[in-house]
């Protein structure tokens, strides 16, 4: 299933009718409302319906998500509805109240902005019932790995990795998003072997780093590439779409999904299924600043910032994947690969200054020697699109504008005129909400 909505009271077919249209971009097969006892539940989905989904309205559980503990849920349990949502929040949910006080939800904010001011996302690895939110799941420390033979657990993550892509091959054709990261390069990599046929999508400006790595890598592992040129007419153009889709104004994440979107709608137009590589840069120390972190603070750190995933990175992948009907399989996000590579000696994942150390190392003889030396740059970076968007909006925010516009409502405070140029199209777009809760910012970015 693609996209999910809901309320938690009988008879309201028409408003969860709206709230399907709303979001109908996530699934082009089909829809379904189903009423039950005090509940109105409508699902959308990507793929052909089959049993599977015949048989959750059967027995009163409705799922969302690319599978593989990538999901939210709706359940009937104890003469009480529940939802949940996966442990690192891979599915998006949000929920809220009506004006009749009942609990509605979906798997976008622009779902349930017509009906209320007062949305909430739904933590990761939480539960919401009739008492409210309840923790089911903690990201927290874990006991390390006790093997320290290096190449023992190289090659134990490798297999961890490979069979996680291997449970998300249901045909001969599959994506891959490709940046020429090592993260994104390991994941397509890793699924070659498993198809007749991987089409990997790289995108950037002309003569962008991202474009020649990936194009390394795509000849490296045979598979069929293609890339999408960027020019700032095309970023400008689809800014509107960008922000709409994503639901944020957050300057890196838009920036990113820039070249996130713009990847995506050329790869709806060869699959329905898409690997990305995100997460690697959180479970195995790929920032630069980590580096200069004390080793007693890496762990927690590296905790930290994956359980920010859910409205960051996550959601970029998310919204520019279902922008299109299609499915994005975040491999590293998996729980058997996230919790092997929690379980790995941060001495191993940050190693004589190289960041990533173990990764590289478990990829060794599958990837290029180019790719596996090459260092961290963000997305945005590497597809070069950051200098020139930013003078763009230098350029259309005046310095007495953005003095008085950067301090909004609810207190945030904007970090750029670039941010402002965003924070100006999402006002156009989704008016100006009091609560911004449920909006992910980038770690260091000012609230308040």
């Amino acid at each position: 299933m693609a996209g999910i909505a809901g309320i938690l009271q009988s008879g309201e077919i028409n408003q969860v009718e709206q709230m399907l249209e709303s979001i109908s971009h996530r699934g082009e097969y089909g829809k379904e409302i189903v009423e039950m006892e005090n509940a109105t539940i409508g699902i959308i989905w990507s793929q052909h319906e089959d049993e599977s989904i015949k048989a959750q309205t059967r027995d009163r559980i409705f799922s969302d998500g690319p599978g593989h503990g990538h999901k939210v849920e709706v359940a009937r349990k104890n003469h009480h509805w529940e939802l949940s949502r996966d442990e690192l929040g891979v599915a998006p949910l949000y929920t809220a109240f009506n004006k009749d006080g009942m609990v509605i939800f979906a798997s976008e904010v622009k779902a349930l902005l017509p009906f209320s001011d007062n949305i909430t996302e739904m933590p990761p690895g939480h539960i919401l019932t009739a008492a409210g939110f309840k923790q089911n799941f903690k990201l927290g420390h874990r006991p390390h790995l006790l093997a320290e033979n290096a190449d023992t657990i190289a090659m134990e993550l490798r297999s961890v990795l490979s069979s996680a892509v291997k449970k998300c091959i249901k045909s001969d054709t599959i994506g891959s998003w490709l940046s020429g990261g090592l993260d994104s390069s390991t994941i397509a990599a890793l699924a070659r072997p498993y198809v007749d046929t991987l089409h990997t999508f790289a995108g950037g400006l002309k003569d962008a780093p991202d474009l020649k790595f990936a194009k390394q890598v795509a000849d490296h592992i045979g598979s069929n590439h293609h890339e999408v040129i960027i020019t700032l007419e095309s970023m400008v153009n689809i800014l509107p779409d960008v922000i709409y889709q994503l639901e944020s104004f957050d300057a890196l994440l838009v920036r990113s999904s820039i070249i996130n979107l713009s990847v995506a709608y050329a790869a709806s137009e060869y699959v329905s299924e898409v690997f990305s590589g995100e997460g690697g840069d959180e479970l195995f120390a790929g920032y630069e600043y980590l580096k200069s972190l004390p080793v007693s603070k890496l762990d927690a750190e590296l905790i930290d910032i994956t359980g920010r995933l859910h409205n960051t990175a996550l959601q970029r992948v998310d919204r520019s994947a279902s922008a299109f009907g299609t499915t994005a399989h975040v491999i590293f996000t998996d729980p058997e690969v996230f919790e092997y590579a929690l379980r790995i000696p941060i001495g191993l994942k940050l190693k004589d200054g190289v960041e990533k150390w173990i990764l590289r190392k478990a990829m060794t003889g599958l990837l290029p020697e180019s790719i596996l030396t090459r260092t961290k740059s963000k997305f945005w970076e590497g597809a070069g699109v950051g200098t020139l968007i930013s003078e763009y909006a230098s350029g259309k925010v005046s310095d007495s504008d953005f003095k008085v516009e950067r301090n909004l409502k609810n207190g945030w405070i904007l970090n750029s005129k670039e941010e402002l140029l965003y924070y100006r199209i999402f006002k156009d777009q989704f008016g100006e909400p009091g609560n911004l809760s449920w909006m992910g910012r980038s770690k260091g970015t000012t609230n308040s």
